[in-house]
């Protein structure tokens, strides 16, 4: 019986270990799935939908394969065509190939929409076929844009002949694969997501299987040594010798009437008390691979519906890539004083700034003074909170930006605006902060602000009257209809420009001149609002000022310098000399029923043109 014991613990161990072995080798779960999709399309771009790229849990590995060739042009389309080669000969092809691959996500709406009218390959995931599928999207347009560098995407990759990527993409989000917008999309990827190959019972087989064998083993001891005692020293009986009897014992008798307790005696009394410590420590052993006791489930509260995280124009990433993409662009620019280069990354009245500076520039190169756009260290950042539908354009972001290797230099506001989806976001103004001014709190970057337009009737006042009201205070001071509305603590641009500024530029002119001022509100720049976290906003203006000097006496004349010298071309004029200012301006506007005023943030003036009066 001992040795049957042994026996059954041996075979327990040898199949826990095998079965705990197996799990991990030869019955183990694939570790990945990995679904490829192999093209023949001429379509210049390929999306894979969020939901085909959320087939899966997990992260989504791509390996994306280049190498595409356009389709031949041949000789008949090179005469259909008036722009192909004239020194092609008749029946010759000519071909294109790039082993260029480009892969961008974004935004499953800002995907489609950057993908516009042009005919596209859409990538899905059959869930019948277990695998992804392509169909072709038909379009009117036969190449896109090179996709790679624009603002839309959260990011995006580059590479020659083969390109890796790993993303983690919700299915709200989708993957764009191009090679430079003309010809084909790569033809050949595929994805990879990983699988849950773990094996949380092979431990426990093991473990199992070996603490079977120290049992068996421990058994096959106890058997042995028991047969050994079995087995012991015997003396041989004689047949001529008798052994004497033993006398008998008196015979106990219980002293109650109680029957005793039966107990067994001899070997098999020895044989079931030695096997009781061997089941014990079997069902000890056994008893730690049962089953816990069920638990009794709790009722627990219903889950509710999460809000959904509106749609923002830009994550903080994009933000801060597109700062710093701006900001080199910019320097280029002002290095080379080009301005096609500048009206890249630059529009409205900080690109009018630029094109002024650098014509004077090209007349004097010592003058023409530039506010540098620093390219990092983004402090605060607001994007714009989209509507409901998502993709539509134009959208802002207002972000505040440092300059750390030159700690007094104060901050710079910079109000971003992109056009439509296949453009840069440009900067349309670029302020410098007023020393001691507190930007309000503003929403995080998850969840933006919405624009409020120039009429909303949400603050104690317009943002188109604010614009106007400041200009006729900068104009009149006191005697301006809204002169109360303003803070004047704070407002370095009323001492520097105000009225009693002006009062002193005239009275520094000879007699023989005179200056005139008007000030205006430039229609065609847009005044941008966004909403702050006490309900007011923050609004970016621009205004402009123009002075009007012109000589009082017959035969006298005004002299210009400096700027105004390089722009107007004339260092004297009998006629007069007119001058235009650019002012950009940032206000911060109270909530409805705040009596608090309007305080001026920050500003940035310089000259934009300058001339002879006609």
């Amino acid at each position: 019986m001992r040795f049957i014991i042994a026996i059954v613990f041996f075979v327990v161990a040898v199949v826990g270990v095998g079965l705990g072995v197996a799990q991990r080798t030869v019955l183990a779960p694939p570790e990945s799935v990995t679904s490829t999709v192999q093209l023949d399309s001429a379509a210049t771009v390929t999306v894979i939908d969020g939901s085909a790229l959320n087939a899966y849990e997990g992260r989504q590995t791509l390996a994306i394969s280049g190498g595409v060739v356009a389709p031949p042009e041949t000789a008949a389309d090179a005469e259909a065509d008036p722009e192909a080669d004239a020194d092609a000969e008749d029946g010759e092809e000519q071909i294109a190939q790039t082993d260029r691959v480009v892969a961008a996500y974004g935004r499953t709406g800002d995907v489609l929409a950057w993908v516009g009218d042009a005919r596209y390959t859409l990538v899905t995931f059959d869930e019948e076929l277990g695998e992804l599928v392509a169909q072709p999207v038909s379009g009117s347009e036969e190449s896109v844009p090179d996709p790679y560098g624009s603002d839309l995407w959260y990011d995006d990759f580059t590479g020659e002949g083969e390109l890796g990527i790993t993303v983690n993409v919700p299915r709200d989000v989708s993957l764009l694969l191009a090679s430079d917008g003309e010809l084909p999309a790569p033809q050949e990827f595929s994805v990879t997501w990983p699988l849950d190959s773990s094996t949380p019972y092979s431990t426990w087989l093991i473990l199992g299987g070996v603490g079977s064998l120290i049992l068996g083993l421990i058994a096959l001891l106890w058997a042995l040594l028991h047969m050994r005692r079995q087995r012991g020293p015997r003396r041989k009986s004689s047949k001529t010798q008798k052994m004497p009897k033993v006398p008998r014992p008196s015979r106990y008798r219980p002293l109650s009437g109680r029957p005793s307790l039966g107990r067994p005696k001899g070997r098999r009394s020895a044989s079931r008390i030695a096997l009781v410590p061997g089941l014990l420590v079997t069902g000890l052993v056994l008893s730690a691979c049962t089953p816990s006791a069920s638990i009794v489930a709790t009722p627990s509260p219903t889950p509710t519906e999460e809000p959904e995280t509106p749609a923002v124009a830009a994550s903080e990433r994009q933000i801060d890539r597109i700062v710093s993409r701006i900001g080199e662009t910019v320097a280029r620019a002002d290095e080379e004083t080009d301005e096609s280069l500048a009206a890249t990354r630059l529009a409205g009245p900080a690109l009018q700034f630029r094109e002024a500076a650098y014509a004077v520039r090209e007349e004097d190169s010592e003058l023409g003074s530039l506010l540098s756009i620093p390219s990092r260290d983004v402090a605060l950042a607001l994007p714009q909170r989209l509507p409901d539908e998502g993709a539509t354009w134009p959208r802002a972001i207002f972000a505040v930006v440092e300059d750390p290797s030159d700690e007094t230099r104060p901050p710079q506001a910079l109000m971003m605006i992109q056009d439509d989806p296949r453009s840069p976001y440009r900067v349309h103004y670029a302020l410098t902060l007023e020393p001691q001014a507190v930007v309000p709190p503003l929403a995080p970057v998850g969840l933006g602000s919405p624009l409020l337009p120039a009429d909303t009737p949400q603050l104690a006042v317009t943002p188109a009257e604010v614009a106007a009201s400041y200009s006729q205070l900068l104009l009149r001071g006191e005697d301006a209809e809204n002169f109360d509305l303003f803070a004047a603590e704070g407002d370095s641009l009323r001492t520097q420009i105000g009225v009693e500024a002006k009062r002193d530029r005239r009275s520094a002119l000879p007699d023989t001149a005179s200056i005139e001022f008007t000030n205006r509100v430039v229609e065609d720049a847009d005044i941008l609002s966004f909403v702050t976290n006490d309900g007011g906003a923050i609004m970016t203006a621009y205004l402009t000022e123009t002075e009007t000097v012109t000589p009082t006496q017959s035969g006298a004349a005004v002299n210009s310098s400096g700027a105004v010298e390089a722009l107007s071309g004339s260092a004297q004029s009998t006629r007069g000399i007119i001058a235009t200012y650019g002012l950009q301006i940032l206000f911060f506007v109270p909530p409805l029923d705040s009596t608090e005023p309007v305080r001026v943030l920050g500003y940035t003036q310089g000259l934009v043109s300058a001339r002879e009066v006609p």
